[in-house]
Parts: C-alpha cells; sequence; structure tokens
C-alpha cells in the first residue's frame, strides 16, 4: 500500500518500516514495557517490511524495482532462511544457558 497506492515507491517503504520496527527495538533495551506487546509490535512490522524489501528487488524497473525477479529473490530468501538456521542450530549461539543448580544446605 505506501510503495503504490501512495506512492512513496518501494525503497521509501523499506526506510519507513524499517525505523518503524526500530520503535519496539529500541522499547526492548530501554523501558519495561511488556515484552509481549513489544514482541507483537515487532511480529507485525515484520510482514510489510520483508514485502517492500522483496518487491523492491523483485520487481522490473519499470514498476519501481531492481528487477533480479521475483523466484530469484524467493530463492535466495529462502537459501538465506536455511542458511542462518543452520548456523544457529550448529553453533547454539542462540541458546541462553540454564543456571547451575543450587546446592541443598
Amino acid at each position: 500500500m505506501t510503495a503504490t497506492s501512495l506512492g512513496w515507491g518501494y525503497p521509501a517503504s523499506a526506510i519507513v518500516f524499517t525505523c518503524v520496527i526500530a520503535v519496539p527495538a529500541i522499547a526492548y533495551w530501554r523501558t519495561d514495557i511488556s515484552r509481549v506487546l513489544i514482541f507483537w509490535s515487532a511480529y507485525v512490522i515484520t510482514r510489510p517490511l520483508g514485502a517492500s524489501i522483496a518487491d523492491w528487488l523483485g520487481k522490473p524497473h519499470d514498476k519501481g524495482g531492481l528487477g533480479i525477479g521475483e523466484g530469484t529473490v524467493s530463492l535466495l530468501g529462502a537459501l538465506a532462511i536455511v542458511a542462518l538456521v543452520s548456523y544457529l542450530t550448529l553453533t547454539e549461539r542462540d541458546v541462553v544457558p540454564e543456571p547451575a543448580p543450587q546446592a541443598l544446605e
């Protein structure tokens, strides 16, 4: 909607949604706002942000895109997701260690 109906274009829409998704990120680090609210706020914004970036990359030049092709962008996105999930699975960098059990007194 922002790219076509409002005429902002794909790059401007991506920048706007990047700024919008920064709000819950900053709120996470700087406030005590409900983590559930912050999560869902960020989650909802990922769709228009991702769509703006994918459309910018995939749409033809005459429609304001870079012309890489929608299939190519989808394939590259899927490969990036597989690579990132594989990396996290193998390295376990996202795993929070459990605290050591307390000794019974």
